[in-house]
């Protein structure tokens, strides 16, 4: 069997299996601690965004990047430009700052499970997601550091160590209702301690 087959199998076989849990359990689940009347009103994950930023307008740290995030995401990156000049940056508009990718449906599943189950254990002295960073719309946003967590990343290929941010948008109308969705995908949140709720509080 080829790379190719392997890899179409691979992500057919991690889709079927999201979506299959978030069928059998997550919408019972949600639907049960929540209320809701029926199985539509249960929030889904919508779409996910990455992003990454190049800080350097030298094309071939830019194709990097790229290519980077490309393998990453299984999709194919768009290099994103400067909207305006920032003198203090010595950035000017139209230039490129960075990439990103926007997956939805199967992409978006396989990307989800690759994350929960492979790079986020990778990640160094990993202790959980801050449960904290949504966005009071029900968005959740996490960075990483070092884009060799993805085991897609061939560190000896690797220029220099990029890190990413994600951003994980959900239907869910309150970030409540999206902290128990990412929680019922196995998203690995810390606890949040009682002295670090009233600092933050």
């Amino acid at each position: 069997m080829s790379n190719t087959a392997k890899t179409a199998k691979t992500v057919k076989s991690n889709t079927a299996r999201l979506k299959k849990h978030f069928s059998d359990k997550v919408i019972p689940s949600l639907q049960k601690q929540f209320n809701y009347e029926n199985a539509m009103q249960v929030p889904k994950i919508q779409k996910i965004t990455l992003n990454m930023g190049v800080g350097s307008d030298d094309k071939k740290v830019v194709k990097a990047a790229q290519d980077n995030m490309t393998q990453i995401a299984g999709q194919m990156a768009v290099v994103t430009l400067a909207r305006k000049s920032v003198a203090g940056f010595k950035i000017r508009e139209g230039w490129p700052v960075g990439c990103k990718v926007t997956l939805r449906g199967e992409r978006m599943y396989e990307f989800l499970d690759r994350l929960i189950s492979i790079a986020l254990p990778r990640v160094r002295d990993f202790r959980g997601l801050n449960p904290r960073s949504f966005d009071s719309r029900g968005n959740y946003s996490l960075g990483i550091k070092e884009q060799i967590t993805f085991p897609e990343i061939d560190y000896n290929q690797v220029d220099t160590i990029r890190g990413l941010d994600i951003t994980i948008t959900t239907s869910a109308k309150s970030d409540e209702e999206a902290l128990a969705l990412l929680k019922a995908f196995n998203f690995p949140f810390r606890e949040i301690k009682t002295a670090e709720v009233k600092t933050n509080g």
